[in-house]
């Protein structure tokens, strides 16, 4: 099965269309949204449709920190987070809002883990950042690979047989084999709101079949979705992330 991991869509719809338009044409049979579909960009509403829309032809969806909030829970956020929430919630509709509240916290599929944050208690939000944060994902649950997102930036760690934890190097646009003698955990990067110096969309190829890994990065129209962030009147800080890509 060929999978596109998408997550951390942060309301940008030309990042998404994007995204989609890319995966759909290097052959993808199932989509998977590991969460903060909304939250920071102009497009809630789009973009909560468009993934319901996902949901309703097999994909699996995930809920985020975000998308919790925007359903209604409390949710510590930056003050940016936070007033770019306060923007989002309202233009919600209630069937919106029932659907990001609805989404399950985890999903397995096969030997494959999806999740937001970390696979260790996945309603604590916690960052997987390096090899040491991923530690507690693995000792968690037993799934060979693990799929997150939730921090921005794209990131590969394995687990040998003797319980050794390492990060991984990776090119981007390249299949990484997922040798079977290890565990794996990859944080796929951000759709909407990439922070690694990179101003591009990023996700991920999964091929089942082949064991194989792909981070993938998709030029899309950023000035545009900044120009829609201060036109909404959220903070200028948001517009500039989207154009500097940090």
């Amino acid at each position: 099965m060929k999978f596109a991991v998408l997550t951390d869509i942060h309301g940008n719809r030309e990042a998404l269309e994007a995204v989609l338009s890319d995966a759909r044409a290097r052959g993808t049979e199932r989509f998977v949204v590991l969460g903060d579909i909304v939250g920071y960009g102009p497009d809630p509403e789009w973009c909560t449709d468009r993934v319901a829309a996902l949901v309703a032809e097999g994909a699996i969806s995930i809920r985020g920190n975000h998308d919790n909030a925007a359903a209604g829970a409390p949710e510590v956020m930056s003050t940016n987070a936070r007033l770019a929430m306060d923007w989002t919630r309202p233009r919600l509709s209630p069937a919106q809002r029932e659907f990001l509240s609805g989404l399950p916290m985890a999903a397995e599929e096969g030997e494959v883990l999806f999740v937001h944050a970390s696979a260790n208690g996945p309603a604590d939000w916690n960052y997987v950042t390096s090899d040491t944060k991923a530690r507690p994902s693995f000792r968690a649950v037993q799934a060979r690979v693990i799929l997150c997102g939730h921090v921005h930036v794209p990131l590969l760690v394995s687990c040998d047989r003797a319980g050794v934890v390492r990060e991984q190097s990776f090119r981007t646009g390249l299949p990484v084999p997922l040798i079977r003698s290890r565990r794996w955990l990859a944080v796929v990067g951000a759709v909407g709101q990439p922070r690694d110096g990179v101003p591009q969309a990023g996700y991920a190829l999964l091929d089942t079949g082949t064991d194989e890994l792909t981070f993938r990065r998709v030029p899309y129209d950023a000035a545009a979705t900044a120009a829609k962030v201060r036109a909404a009147g959220l903070p200028e800080e948001l517009a500039l992330r989207l154009i500097r890509g940090v």
